[in-house]
């Protein structure tokens, strides 16, 4: 029996069974949008024509559509959502929704993000090393903030702007590197902080003229450490019970899943595969630069010299009842995430202004810590499924129908071939 959407549930048991247009009708009841305007925007080719094709990108020849789809199940900082995705892979959205909903009886996830700030790299190149930067910097930082902000009114009224200026010296290459840190507000802040260092780099060159000196390069770091997104669940053993399995087996075996992945290089590459197979579909869904965030989501599991698993699984005990102790698998993950939901694709394409809309026009923090509990949710499922069933069981569950299709229709005929993708394709339910 389906939820009455106007209860505001992401649990939707059966959703998936449904035709696409009453799932239409379901989401855009649930966000309280226009079905009409909905639907539309849900179109193959994402409601986009030539004019803005030509704008994305150069040469442009024609569109590639992804298949957009909802997860369910979600509840954050107590919030039911649902979280749009585009992604091509069978089971992803399946299993996002499968991690999501085992989270439910311990009241889902909770976040924790970091103020939106972006950081610009200048380098200047000298012959040796210069003495005493660090103080000239310090001297001169507030007159090279208030350059940095000159004009940007509007982006100071949100409360962003430059706030401060770093120097380190890196002996190699003979240069100082300047890191000006950009509060960016609900941008991703790319031509924000690639305009400020830029900007900023004549100013440093002359304060620095004494010094044989010479201007290096001038763009933002996608290393996005100053703006890290965490998300945390606590799911009771008892909601991994089933059947004959022996729920505090499972999380058991989940952890040691997790260790093998930490100690692991081969397997941390694999799991943190899994983790960005949730985080990339929301950020290309809501028009964010997902190969930025998958940089600096690979850079920071490497960040102490070896490469790490991007989320961290333990057990905990605690006291629920006297005579009673219930086991806990608690979760976590901490990611830089420089998202935006302004500006650029995001502003400009109807349909990540539909994902925006679904999941009720969040501000930048808010979308981070949305996109790292997806992946959270994302790398539970896989976990739980290599850790009993086997990955494939539900995989090639939904996998073989793409094979079925690909029997049935000539070779390169696809493309031509009129359907309902959802009534052929179909999402068991996992």
């Amino acid at each position: 029996m389906m939820n009455d959407p106007l209860e505001k549930k992401s649990s939707l048991p059966g959703f998936y069974q449904l035709p696409m247009s009453q799932r239409q009708k379901i989401i855009a009841k649930f966000s309280g949008l226009d079905e009409k305007n909905f639907s539309g925007a849900c179109k193959p080719g994402g409601g986009i024509g030539s004019p803005l094709i030509d704008t994305f990108i150069e040469n442009a020849i024609g569109a590639f559509t992804l298949p957009l789809g909802v997860a369910t199940n979600f509840i954050i900082d107590g919030e039911e959502t649902f979280v749009p995705m585009a992604v091509e892979e069978s089971s992803v959205l399946a299993a996002a929704s499968h991690g999501a909903k085992l989270t439910r009886s311990s009241g889902g996830f909770e976040t924790k993000v970091d103020l939106p700030v972006t950081t610009g790299q200048i380098q200047i190149k000298f012959k040796k090393e210069p003495s005493n930067y660090e103080e000239t910097l310090a001297k001169n930082e507030a007159s090279l903030l208030s350059i940095a902000n000159k004009g940007r009114e509007r982006l100071i009224a949100r409360g962003g702007g430059a706030k401060r200026i770093d120097v380190r010296w890196i002996e190699p290459i003979k240069s100082l590197i300047f890191h000006v840190h950009v509060h960016t507000a609900d941008a991703m802040g790319a031509n924000i902080v690639n305009s400020i260092s830029e900007q900023l780099s004549s100013y440093l060159l002359k304060i620095y003229s004494d010094h044989e000196s010479e201007m290096g390069l001038r763009i933002l770091t996608n290393f996005a450490d100053q703006r890290l997104a965490r998300a945390t669940c606590k799911i009771p053993a008892k909601v991994f019970s089933k059947h004959n399995v022996d729920g505090n087996q499972v999380i058991e075996k989940i952890v040691e899943a997790f260790e093998f992945a930490y100690y692991d290089i081969y397997r941390a590459t694999t799991h943190n595969k899994g983790v960005m197979n949730g985080i990339d579909p929301v950020l290309i869904a809501t028009g964010n630069d997902w190969r930025a965030v998958e940089a600096g989501a690979h850079a920071w599991a490497a960040k102490d010299g070896r490469y790490k698993p991007m989320t961290k699984w333990r057990i905990e005990q605690e006291d629920s009842y006297p005579k009673d102790k219930q086991k806990y698998l608690v979760g976590s993950i901490e990611i830089p995430l420089a998202v935006g939901t302004v500006g650029g694709v995001t502003k400009l394409h109807p349909t990540a202004q539909l994902s925006l809309e679904i999941l009720n026009r969040p501000d930048a923090q808010k979308l981070a810590g949305i996109v790292a509990c997806v992946g959270l949710a994302q790398n539970l499922a896989a976990l739980r499924a290599l850790s009993s069933e086997g990955i494939q069981t539900g995989h090639m569950y939904l996998h073989q129908k793409n094979l079925n299709l690909m029997q049935d229709v000539p070779h390169g005929a696809i493309a031509n071939k009129q359907m309902d993708s959802t009534q052929q394709l179909g999402t068991k339910k996992l």
